[in-house]
């Protein structure tokens, strides 16, 4: 039997409102309000509801036999609560279902896991919760920013306590291998890795109204024949699509919600399942150890992270932003943390990129800036307001090592408190249950005492022994 994984992706980042060197040191708010709020409510407006509406009719229709996964970053989360809370309550509606899986991934859809793994830890365990909060579940796989993975960032996910992580089926990686298996990572064996079929994927993705294609018109019946004709063996096909590619990429005119509805009765006609991410590494055993030494994505031809860290401007300001990581985590300024997180979002150091310079690719149709230079300038204007505000708090002049000793102090002292805490709430349990104890027996002991005197004026009251024979004789005689 063979299974289809559908994951939609559902992220925004907050964009920079523009930011001039006189702003430094003056102006601490770094957002362009008016433009997420447009665009998030233009995108969810076109995009996000009326697919979302989709997949409830697909579950609907299929009495719950279509089955999907939505993975949504925090940033994503707070703006469509903010702008668009509808969306969230279709997002609640689908959890309700049983019928969709939402997965792990950082909070500020950020690079952390790249140089970072306390930071991604944290973002990933914040946003988890969030989850729970909203949606009722707990998330068991966890699906990186961008699909990111490696061989080092493996052994991360699998100490979060997630089971399994949704990647790129990267050519250079497979080889002669199919994407459409379960392997298990070399560097954690118990992780299971499903890998993304980037054809099928972005069959869907990139070429649905081209007109230009040699496959067009794309519809649901062709999609599952070329499902169907995989090779037997080849248990899970998982395709990954942002959310925004139905309505948004792909206008409504163009038929694309037609196509997403009507899936699962053309699979359905040729004996094909829908699995969530969880099911599949439940019911399927990997088939091999899966090495990936140097961090894969599902960007560009390459596969690797060049989108973001391809140049000297992305990697100059990615250098200076994870330079203060440590002296943010020590320092409790809500609002700092929270300026923290927005600028980690991959989104910034991807307006960076120059390679559409180069080979056309489409970073530019997705930037907010005319030029990777315009970009990488904003962003440093707001970095550098950024890192004075840092300083204020913790100066530069203190060495890693000694903030590091300073860390470390401080948690063990977190430590040591949280101890005597526990300690104390057990002796004030003790204490009470030893009052409880006391308050049933003083009554008892009130009783005892209060009976002690009536027992005496009763003695008291009781008449003479009448003396012996013996003694009255005694005393005539005397």
């Amino acid at each position: 039997m063979k299974a289809v994984s559908l994951n939609f992706e559902i992220h925004q980042p907050m964009r920079l409102k523009r930011y001039r060197f006189f702003d430094i040191g003056n102006d601490h708010y770094y957002y362009d309000d008016f433009l997420n709020d447009d665009i998030v409510t233009r995108i969810a407006q076109r995009s996000y509801i009326p697919a979302a509406q989709t997949l409830l009719r697909m579950i609907e229709q299929s009495h719950g036999a279509f089955k999907c996964s939505i993975s949504i970053s925090g940033v994503a989360i707070e703006q469509l609560e903010q702008y668009v809370p509808e969306m969230i309550d279709l997002l609640k509606k689908l959890a309700d279902t049983g019928c969709v899986e939402f997965l792990a991934v950082p909070y500020a859809s950020s690079l952390a896991s790249l140089t970072d793994p306390e930071e991604f830890a944290e973002q990933v365990r914040v946003l988890s919760n969030k989850i729970n909060v909203l949606f009722g579940v707990d998330p068991q796989v966890l699906r990186n920013t961008e699909l990111i993975y490696s061989d080092e960032i493996a052994p991360q996910i699998l100490a979060m306590g997630y089971k399994g992580v949704l990647t790129e089926g990267a050519k250079h990686i497979l080889g002669w291998k199919s994407p459409d298996y379960v392997y298990n990572a070399a560097s954690a064996p118990k992780l299971k890795i499903l890998m993304r079929n980037a054809k099928l994927s972005d069959d869907i993705a990139f070429h649905f109204s081209d007109t230009s294609w040699d496959a067009y018109p794309l519809t649901a019946d062709k999609y599952m024949d070329w499902v169907a004709a995989t090779p037997a063996d080849e248990q899970i096909v998982n395709i990954c699509l942002n959310l925004e590619v139905f309505g948004g990429i792909h206008p409504a005119e163009s038929g694309i919600f037609q196509f997403l509805e009507a899936l699962p009765r053309m699979a359905a006609e040729r004996g094909i399942v829908f699995w969530t991410p969880t099911e599949a590494i439940k019911k399927l055993k990997p088939v091999a150890e899966m090495v990936v030494m140097h961090p894969i994505s599902d960007a560009d031809e390459a596969r690797d992270v060049s989108a973001w860290l391809g140049n000297d401007l992305q990697n100059e300001a990615f250098r200076k932003l994870y330079s203060v990581a440590e002296r943010v985590r020590l320092c409790t300024d809500r609002r700092l943390k929270q300026d923290w997180w927005y600028l980690q979002g991959a989104d910034h150091f991807y307006y960076m990129s120059t390679k559409h310079l180069a080979d056309g690719a489409v970073h530019s149709l997705f930037s907010p800036y005319e030029t990777p230079f315009q970009a990488f300038t904003n962003y440093m204007n707001v970095l550098s307001d950024f890192i004075v505000r840092v300083e204020d708090q913790y100066p530069m002049e203190i060495e890693n090592e000694e903030l590091n000793s300073l860390l470390t102090t401080i948690r063990n002292q977190e430590r040591e408190i949280a101890t005597l805490n526990k300690e104390l709430t057990s002796a004030r349990r003790d204490l009470e249950h030893y009052n409880e104890e006391h308050a049933l027996r003083a009554p008892a002991k009130a009783t005892e005492k209060a009976t002690e005197p009536a027992q005496a004026k009763a003695a008291a009251k009781k008449p003479a022994a009448k003396k012996a024979p013996a003694a009255k004789k005694a005393a005539e005689k005397k």
